[in-house]
């Protein structure tokens, strides 16, 4: 096996959001055929309760602990400079230190796991690749072996700098801050793409929307799906009711302090939930999720809402959930969180900015709707209406089973790495042929 260095921004593991879940997945297929150094942040003591999961994954793996309090002051410190305030948030200088030291030890591939690590990679791989002292190409031999060039992939999975537009146009008094970070970190995520050799996104969407504000990288841009565990998102297990007896109960999973579904469920339970309450007589909704936000917090005072908390399995809050409800007005990329309720078999009603990026057939195998009358409606209907409602769950699982498997996704990633690897080594007969006088693979000029 060669190695492989994982760069991640959130530590991927456990798998319990979709920032995490995706890389969990990646790294799982990555390790059956690299040794992999994982470099990555966490800011949840109980994330380590993990580390035996990922240490049966990696060779070798940094943990650097973020401090949010600190990361914050650091991010609005880089105001007064011309950078992203992400990558000041995501700056250590001890992982930094660690990286290089690997680039240092002549490692050959790596994945980059979101924009803001891409500020670990050196501008040019090719000085990442070598080892010691530049020598002139008058001390060389002719014959020197040539190594070959650092493969380098990045996983955008998002086009953050498009988050934060989506952020300035709520206005408010920090509209001017969400535009200039936009502003910034595009530029950011435009020029780092030159450090590698694929950028990919998690759906084609995503992918049109970096080629807007990248052109020039067409053809490194590609995009891979997400998936879904189907064997642990088994709707036929048996699972405890986590629910006390009452009406129908409507279901939102995910952080519960990510901006989008703080908004998602503020709105929900004040513009929505009183709507469908109005119709069915004991309608709940419960918000399933960890480190739940003061403004989500004080929704448990309304009528028929539970804020739980951070929950041990979501399972159960799935499969007993008479729906699952993914009312998002701001959305990047595919929602985890509805490809997870299709696979438990529930109905699900989401807005369209939700539904971006997602292959469900509207109507058949998942409802949408915008606008607080439009999205009650939908779900008094599927209340309303349980055989169609469960025909609308089990035609969701079976799009999951078909379309959304991580194998499928896996299979592709290691193509592309492969690919990179081919083409890299190409490259570097080529330049050997060119010119023979070579440092450990580059050519001397």
């Amino acid at each position: 096996m060669k190695d492989l260095l994982f760069l991640s921004h959130r530590i991927p593991y456990p798998p319990n959001k979709g920032e995490k879940i995706r890389a969990y997945h990646w790294l799982r297929t990555l390790s059956q055929h690299w040794r992999i150094h994982l470099g990555t942040f966490f800011d949840d003591p109980s994330d380590l309760d993990g580390l035996a999961a990922l240490q049966g994954l990696c060779a070798d793996i940094k943990l650097v602990r973020l401090h949010p309090y600190r990361s914050r002051v650091r991010a609005l410190a880089a105001l007064l400079g011309t950078g992203p305030l992400s990558l000041a948030y995501y700056h250590s200088t001890e992982l930094q230190r660690w990286a290089q030291a690997k680039f240092a030890s002549g490692i050959q591939c790596m994945l980059v796991y979101s924009s803001a690590m891409a500020q670990y990679v050196p501008r040019d791989l090719r000085d990442a690749a070598t080892t010691g002292p530049v020598l002139p190409s008058s001390a060389l031999a002719v014959d020197s072996p040539l190594t070959p060039r650092l493969v380098a992939l990045a996983d955008y999975v998002d086009v953050d700098s498009e988050k934060w537009r989506q952020y300035s146009k709520a206005g408010g008094p920090m509209a001017w801050l969400y535009r200039l970070e936009a502003r910034r970190l595009a530029r950011f995520e435009r020029t780092a793409a030159e450090r590698f050799a694929r950028v990919l996104f998690v759906s084609k969407p995503e992918a049109e929307c970096f080629l807007r504000i990248a052109p020039e990288q067409v053809e490194k841009t590609a995009w891979l799906g997400n998936g879904v565990d189907t064997g642990y998102f088994a709707p036929e297990a048996e699972y405890a009711d986590p629910y006390p007896a009452g009406g129908p109960v409507m279901v939102f999973t995910g952080a519960m302090d990510y901006r989008p579904n703080v908004d998602a469920v503020v709105w929900f339970a004040r513009e929505i939930l009183p709507r469908v309450q109005a119709e069915v007589s004991g309608a709940r909704f419960c918000i399933v999720g960890g480190r739940p936000a003061p403004k989500v917090q004080v929704l448990a005072r309304l009528p028929g809402v539970t804020v739980t908390g951070r929950v041990a399995d979501v399972r159960p809050y799935l499969a007993h959930a008479t729906l699952a409800v993914a009312p998002l007005r701001i959305a990047r990329g595919v929602q985890n969180k509805v490809l997870e309720a299709m696979a438990m078999r529930r109905p699900v009603v989401c807005t369209s900015a939700a539904l971006v990026g997602l292959d469900a057939a509207v109507g058949h195998e998942i409802a949408v709707a915008d606008g607080e009358a439009d999205f009650a409606n939908r779900l008094v209907e599927l209340m309303t209406a349980p055989v169609a409602a469960k025909k609308m769950g089990e035609a969701g699982r079976a799009r999951i089973e078909t379309d959304y498997a991580w194998e499928s996704s896996g299979l592709r990633l290691l193509e592309l790495l492969r690919s990179a690897e081919h083409s890299s080594a190409a490259h570097g007969r080529s330049a050997r042929t060119s010119c023979p006088a070579v440092v450990r693979g580059e050519v001397i000029s």
